[in-house]
């Protein structure tokens, strides 16, 4: 991302009102899915909704965003609530994943094929990536995310190698937008390789 791609999303942050703090009800659907605790990483995770929200279930959480304001915003939100997590500026189009391992990778909203493959090895024996994008099909309703940050249809299982899937679905899942939803394990008998 360029300075002026953490500049917008700055912006978007520094106005509180459009900070989501409530977490996407596709996270909330999916928890059965989800280790209980352990180390988490939020990928992308803007002022933290995803992050408070693990936190407040045990998560030792890292949240990890382009945006200083965004990651400042979470810091704040997890004091005032009683609540710990690390931040960690990076830029994902330029750095490689947080060193792991995590009990728990989550991706929303976030087009990342430089780290698809990268996902398996940064999870632990057993760890979970929930991993959540709009598809193509989400054209036919709205005019964003533009087409280069959307998924092919049907193709996000075969994009991520090395997991298996837990629970895969696409469709009309979460405001208005038409999303590829991925729940996807690493073995945990990798630890005995």
């Amino acid at each position: 991302m360029s300075a002026e791609d953490r500049k917008k999303w700055d912006a978007k942050y520094a106005d509180a009102a459009a900070s989501e703090s409530r977490p996407s009800d596709v996270l909330q659907n999916v928890v059965d899915l989800l280790p209980e605790a352990g180390r988490a990483l939020d990928i992308a995770g803007g002022a933290g909704r995803h992050s408070l929200w693990l936190a407040e279930r045990g998560w030792q959480v890292t949240l990890a965003d382009i945006s200083p304001i965004g990651l400042h915003q979470a810091a704040r939100r997890a004091t005032d609530r009683g609540l710990s997590i690390d931040t960690l500026p990076i830029d994902f189009d330029n750095q490689p994943l947080p060193p792991g391992p995590w009990d728990l990778i989550v991706s929303v909203l976030f087009y990342c094929p430089a780290h698809w493959t990268r996902f398996a090895s940064a999870l632990a024996p057993g760890g979970v990536l929930l991993y959540l994008q709009p598809t193509r099909r989400n054209l036919e309703r709205n005019d964003r995310p533009p087409f280069q940050f959307l998924l092919p249809d049907g193709e996000l299982p075969s994009l991520i190698p090395g997991l298996e899937v837990l629970h895969y679905e696409e469709g009309w899942l979460a405001d208005g937008r038409h999303d590829a939803l991925l729940v996807a394990r690493r073995s945990s008998d990798e630890a005995t390789r």
